[in-house]
């Protein structure tokens, strides 16, 4: 699968995941019967990175993001999903600058380009995932999925709290690690509790004794990430607990906690 030049800028997208490749501004998937298929819908996956840092980032950050991009275009594949990971310029978030995030919004423009009128799930990890939240007020975001978000303190940091009101219209999921080390979870909780006053579609999960990596129940957690995309995008029946979660008031929607085994039966 021959990797697609893209001008204008030094960001790029990873090769498609799920489709057959193309230059053409709707990528065609293989399909069973012999036939084809458009793209249906993109998950575009946003990597962690530092707070600081102008220097590109090391590919192992992206190569991070694959398995997940594998998993959700796999799940996708009967709606024509494709799933492309975003190669940043910088590899810190650098203040005011939000790099990331404007590197997300560039993304979402380029799928536009590529694919037009599709629905998008911004799928981050880390400052990923605070990128992912900060793009989401893009017309073609239909969903954001927030793993471990990076959200720092502005006690702390003296700065206005990031904002919400982007995240209006949009199904919002965050997944946070009790035992997280890097980002405390706490602050997606705060996080989570604002944009529940302004979005009723936002719900939030933990996942009890996992990490920021969330590695120790990584099934769960991309069964969990599947579920959501699929029933962000495609309007397929969220999991029971997905749907608890978004109806329940908080703090029951935003404290969810993600069972042992969830998902099990879809898994490939």
């Amino acid at each position: 699968m021959a990797q697609q030049a893209l001008p204008v800028r030094e960001a790029r997208l990873g090769k498609p995941l799920g489709t057959s490749g193309g230059q053409g501004a709707r990528e065609a998937l293989p399909w069973r019967g012999g036939g084809r298929r458009e793209v249906g819908g993109v998950a575009l996956l946003l990597p962690g990175g530092g707070p600081t840092g102008v220097r590109r980032p090391s590919p192992v950050t992206a190569l991070a993001m694959r398995p997940l991009a594998l998993r959700l275009a796999r799940a996708g594949r009967p709606e024509g999903l494709t799933a492309h990971v975003v190669r940043y310029r910088h590899s810190g978030w650098n203040g005011s600058a939000a790099h990331p995030a404007d590197d997300a919004a560039w993304a979402l423009e380029e799928v536009v380009r590529r694919y037009g009128d599709v629905p998008v799930c911004l799928v981050g990890t880390g400052m990923g995932a605070r990128a992912a939240l900060h793009a989401a007020g893009h017309p073609a975001v239909h969903s954001v999925l927030a793993l471990a978000p990076w959200l720092p303190d502005p006690q702390q940091e003296r700065a206005r709290p990031d904002p919400v009101k982007q995240l209006i219209g949009r199904q919002v999921l965050l997944v946070h690690g009790t035992n997280d080390e890097r980002t405390h979870p706490d602050l997606s909780y705060r996080y989570a509790e604002r944009a529940k006053k302004v979005n009723r579609d936002t719900c939030r999960f933990e996942v009890h004794s996992d990490g920021h990596s969330l590695h120790q129940h990584r099934d769960e957690v991309q069964s969990l990430a599947a579920d959501f995309m699929l029933g962000s995008l495609f309007a397929r029946d969220f999991a029971r607990p997905v749907r608890d979660a978004l109806a329940a008031p908080p703090p029951l929607g935003l404290r969810m906690p993600l069972a042992a085994g969830f998902g099990a039966s879809l898994r490939h």
